[in-house]
């Protein structure tokens, strides 16, 4: 019998899915994706029985994956980006435990790592940020609150925080009472990898006016830190270094 394949779907762009990824979706029998997060493009000239996922609940997503996969078709549950971050796939996968129904994960390219193409940056820089933090803005969904935001800014590490564009004003504060300058970079990308990608740079004290003005409130990622600095870089990784001995080199 196929196990469920829970399978990432990449950021936006179709050529970002995983070879893996797209061989089971070509041959899947029922796909049930993330709604407008995921690009229709990837879902073009398939013959599987085919579910948008955004109006349905947990028991009628889990209903069809396992009365599919107890049919011996092929079911794809695609999420967005990779589905480890943000995916809501535990409480899935833990419905799927309790009928026995056997799956699998396949991995999928970060909206995270896309907007870090888009911004052309390195999120870890020598001397600079060895940190990356992926968080979010408490909201309708709350955070842990020793994972506040403030309390997270106090590492002045790099910051990737997701589904929080429509919370902006909150975000700035937060961060600002946690430890970082009002100068600050900050850099947002919406839809990443998508053909109507849009990047915005700044800092910390004009970023909210900025995606006022531009109209931004969902579908993007706040990268904060002075990893997105637009300067040159004052120190260099020893990987390259002529005068370093390496054990190996990338």
């Amino acid at each position: 019998m196929n196990p469920v394949y829970f399978v990432g779907a990449g950021p936006g762009d179709p050529d970002l899915l995983t070879i893996k990824g797209r061989r089971l979706l070509d041959r899947a029998d029922l796909i049930i994706f993330a709604g407008s997060l995921v690009n229709p493009a990837l879902l073009f000239g398939l013959d599987a029985e085919i579910h948008d996922s955004a109006g349905l609940n947990l028991e009628e997503i889990v209903s069809l994956m396992v009365t599919a996969q107890r049919q011996n078709r092929m079911v794809v549950r695609l999420h967005t980006g990779d589905p480890a971050i943000f995916g809501a796939i535990k409480e899935q996968m833990s419905e799927l435990d309790r009928q026995d129904v056997p799956y699998e994960v396949v991995p999928g390219v970060s909206s995270m790592a896309a907007a870090a193409a888009a911004l052309k940056s390195e999120l870890t820089l020598p001397e600079v940020s060895q940190t990356v933090i992926i968080t979010r803005q408490a909201g309708r969904t709350p955070v842990p609150e020793k994972e506040n935001l403030a309390s997270l800014a106090n590492h002045q590490a790099t910051m990737m925080i997701f589904l929080s564009a429509g919370l902006i004003e909150q975000v700035v504060t937060d961060l600002l009472t946690g430890g970082y300058s009002a100068d600050t970079p900050v850099a947002v990308v919406e839809k990443a990898s998508w053909p109507e990608e849009r990047v915005l740079r700044g800092n910390l004290s004009g970023i909210a006016q900025q995606m006022k003005e531009a109209g931004i409130r969902k579908t993007a990622i706040i990268a904060v830190g002075q990893a997105f600095a637009e300067t040159e870089l004052t120190a260099v990784s020893k990987l390259y270094d002529k005068d370093f001995t390496h054990g190996c080199r990338g």
